[in-house]
């Protein structure tokens, strides 16, 4: 990736055996920000003071500059010829006490990495915010940019009188630095890792609450102010904060807490210590939203608030321990929801989407161990998936039910205790949780964590005649290219059929472990309805259901009293469609018989995310237009038969406007738009208004006029967002290859243009209209790789790949592609990720032709 450092974990292991940092004084000149011709660059000085172990040492500094002024090191000119942004500057003869000023000036950033700069359409102004994860503090300041080099940090902003600045400690003096500007110095830190450092600045919109003797701020920019719900935001940090504290045993250990949903993000949110910055356009509601959206939100403000304590205040060595950063924050939000929100059922929610995403990533050609070894900042870059995220979630939450749940809160508080404000390893937490619970754990993390793919738990039942289980036995597989069979504690439900409803009889909870494992325990025991194994979702595995339980569940998924059984039911009807062993129109069959009375809001977004996905790429291309016009039939019914309003009613709406192709339905779809024979109950807001146009643009009834029409009564951030996906839905080839060419060119888009623009490029009724550019993919992917920032380089890579090219073509190119030498390793396991799914999807579509 160009404009850092790779740095390489012997580098980083080297410099932190050198060099000790003892405070950061950064400056910060953003006074011509808001300035229409304020220029591309902001000037920053940052004064380091460091020891270093071996006088006459060499090291170096991270500072990824537009160019360096001056820099001294203990007043010294330093000679910056050699310098670059990739390469760092070289800091010869170090002393054992040294002072390093560098004054240079950096770029402001479109690609949200950096200090990006974004400006708002709709007033004109200007916002900042930072984003460091994993090493672009180096673009902000000079800096020794590992998580190991903890430091304080004081930071001075200059900027205009009408902007706040915000930062991970409160404004401690504020001084006019003329008449249209001011400089505010903030108060020193506590040690911290610089890619959790922040500063957020412009005309933010501010509100302030006080929990618990924590000053908490909300902003947002000020043409959003009347969407931000502080009410709501604030409730659920509270109950976090509450929750928290009193589990973990630690006060939270800063003297203010600020969230800000800021514009252009690239993810969810990021931890900034006392300074969370979040995604504006996931999180922040300007139309009606359903439950889901809600607890989705609810879960993020709760994961980087759990990172305030793991990951923040005791941080890792090196990023080999990025999952458990990650995972740990994944586990506490989800069971901090469960316990301290009223989102109760979180755990379902953590199945369904969360550990789906985790799964799907572990079957991937680039699956690997959840722990695993990164060599250098490029491996990181394309880790912070599914694995890292929610299958080390998935080993967190068996952990906790191995060593049970007191002594692994014994164990995580001796572990804060012992390390708070320092770097720790998961080997320190493991030390601390066997301490805590007198279990011996390395076996289990070494199974767990070092070994990768998921295993399938398969029932393997046989009844007698009188009825009864004659045996039951679980068969574990695995694939043959991994191996390994785990041991699992999982809990086997039976469930019988009384009065329409599937009433559990019993829970046993049992050890399963190599191939086979006969459940000695239900031999002569009455056959249930429905067995379900690894009830209450105790392991990480793939369910399959015997053929008696399949058969009761096709019938009445919706009888059973727990979201979570149901979760595991239609996670199992998933996975086996994914596998190519049931056919992608039973899967849909089944969904629309089953979805339309679940009670879960998460289960039905998701499960209709997952039939798009199944008739879009699983299906059989000649069967595909007869399921989604039945999922379009579906869901008008749905919606219709739906409370009036509710989050429900809004959930089949927008399937609906997703399934739309035959021409009834997409004149339907032109009735809601134009206001007409709207649904009763059913608001067409902005948010909707937009899907409503996509779909009809996408399948040609609707075109740039309309798109126009409809900016000009949205001319936002998010109305242009929404259009520039709308225009890249046009289904002309010279609609297209605009498109594409806007995608591939030397100009660097905006963060967000990039994404709309991707994202709209390839449709599933489009199929025919985008096949030309599979091979003109394959002919720049290597040059966008090579010329874009991280995250804008990934996700062109993922999002232009040709998945929708469901052919052997496809994988022939993508394997001539592989097959050239020199090529970065990232690069090529997003492409071969590409590849894998079109061969899946290859997979499924023969098995559901079978089935015709």
């Amino acid at each position: 990736m160009p404009g850092v450092r790779n740095l390489t974990q012997v580098e980083a292991t080297e410099r932190a055996r050198l060099l000790d940092v003892t405070g950061y004084d950064i400056r910060l000149d953003l006074s011509t920000a808001a300035m229409a011709a304020g220029g591309p660059t902001f000037r920053s000085t940052t004064e380091v003071t460091f020891r270093c172990t071996e006088p006459g040492a060499t090291t170096f500094i991270e500072v990824a500059a537009e160019a360096i002024r001056s820099a001294t090191l203990n007043g010294t000119e330093l000679d910056t010829s050699q310098w670059s942004a990739e390469k760092g500057l070289i800091l010869p003869g170090l002393a054992a006490e040294n002072t390093l000023v560098v004054d240079a000036d950096f770029a402001y950033s479109n690609s949200g990495q950096g200090l990006h700069r974004t400006v708002d359409p709709v007033d004109g102004e200007t916002y900042l915010y930072s984003q460091f994860e994993t090493a672009d503090a180096q673009k902000v300041f000079a800096c020794f940019d590992q998580p190991d080099l903890k430091s304080v940090f004081t930071w001075h902003a200059t900027v205009a009188n009408h902007w706040r600045v915000v930062s991970n400690m409160p404004v401690e003096t504020e001084a006019a630095a003329d008449d249209d500007h001011k400089t505010l110095h903030f108060a020193t830190s506590p040690r911290m890792s610089t890619y959790i450092t922040a500063l957020c600045a412009g005309p933010y919109h501010e509100q302030r609450r006080s929990h618990d003797g924590v000053d908490m701020g909300y902003f947002c920019r000020a043409s959003m102010a009347q969407y931000l719900d502080v009410d709501d935001l604030h409730t659920i940090t509270a109950q976090g904060f509450d929750f928290f504290q009193e589990q973990f045993g630690v006060r939270y250990p800063l003297p203010k807490y600020d969230q800000l949903w800021v514009p252009d993000f690239n993810a969810g949110a990021m931890e900034n210590f006392g300074c969370v910055t979040h995604a504006e356009s996931h999180y922040i509601f300007r139309s009606q939203v359903t439950d889901f959206e809600y607890e989705q939100r609810a879960n993020t403000i709760l994961h980087e608030l759990a990172h305030m304590w793991f990951g923040d205040l005791v941080t890792m060595r090196w990023w080999n321990d990025l999952w458990l950063n990650e995972s740990f924050a994944e586990w506490a939000s989800h069971w901090c929801n469960t316990h301290a929100t009223r989102f109760t059922d979180a755990w379902t929610t953590f199945l369904s989407i969360r550990k789906n995403w985790g799964y799907r990533q572990d079957q991937l050609s680039s699956t690997h161990p959840v722990y695993c070894e990164m060599p250098d900042l490029e491996a990181v870059e394309v880790n912070f998936d599914g694995i890292t995220y929610a299958k080390g979630a998935s080993v967190i939450k068996q952990l906790v039910a191995y060593v049970g749940l007191e002594p692994f809160l014994a164990g995580l508080r001796a572990y804060f205790g012992k390390y708070a404000w320092g770097n720790a390893t998961f080997d320190d937490l493991l030390t601390e949780l066997e301490a805590a619970s007198g279990r011996e754990l390395r076996k289990f993390a070494a199974q767990w964590l070092e070994t990768a793919q998921v295993n399938t738990l398969r029932p393997e039942v046989a009844i007698a005649a009188d009825g009864t289980y004659e045996s039951v036995t679980v068969r574990q597989e695995a694939p043959a290219q991994y191996p390994t069979l785990r041991t699992h504690r999982i809990g086997v439900g039976l469930y019988d059929l009384v009065e329409g409803r599937l009433v559990r009889r019993e829970l046993l909870e049992v050890e399963i472990a190599g191939e086979r494992t006969e459940l000695t325990a239900l031999a002569g025991v009455p056959a249930a309805d429905v067995l379900l194994l690894n009830d209450e979702d105790l392991t990480y595995a793939k369910l399959r259901l015997d053929e008696r339980s399949l058969a009761t569940v096709v019938q009445h998924i919706g009888a059973f009293d727990s979201s979570l059984a149901r979760a595991l039911c239609w996670a199992a009807a998933w996975d086996m469609v994914r596998d190519g062993e049931l056919a992608a129109r039973d899967y849909v069959a089944l969904v629309l018989t089953g979805l339309p009375a679940e009670t879960d809001i998460n289960l039905v977004t998701q499960t209709l995310r997952q039939v798009t996905t199944v008739l879009t790429f699983y299906a059989d291309p000649q069967w595909a237009p007869t399921g989604w016009a039945e999922l379009a039939r579906t869901a008008s019914t749905t919606l219709r038969d739906a409370e009036p309003g509710s989050g429900f009613q809004l959930a089949w709406a927008r399937a609906f406007a997703g399934a739309a192709r035959a021409p009834e339905d997409l004149v339907a779809l032109r009735g809601w738009y134009n206001g007409t024979e709207v649904t009763a109950g059913l608001t067409i807001d902005t948010e909707l208004r937009w899907q409503v146009l996509a779909a009809l643009v996408a399948n040609g009834v609707a075109g740039a006029a309309e798109i126009e029409a409809e900016l000009a009564k949205d001319r936002t951030v998010s109305g242009e967002r929404e259009a520039a996906y709308a225009r890249a839905l046009i289904p002309t080839a010279e609609g297209k290859a605009a498109v594409w060419a806007e995608l591939t060119g030397e100009q660097s888009l905006p963060n967000w243009r990039h994404r709309a623009l991707l994202q709209g490029f390839h449709h599933p009724a489009q199929v025919e209209l985008t096949a030309p550019y599979r091979e003109r993919y394959f002919a720049v992917v290597d040059k966008i790789w090579a010329s874009r920032d991280s995250e804008p380089a990934q996700e062109f890579t993922q999002l232009a790949y040709p998945a929708y090219q469901v052919e052997t073509e496809t994988v022939r190119l993508t394997d001539e592609w592989l097959a050239a030498p020199g090529r970065p390793g990232p690069l090529r396991r997003l492409v071969a990720e590409g590849r894998d799914g079109v061969v899946r999807a290859i997979t499924a579509r023969e098995r559901d032709n079978r089935s015709a």
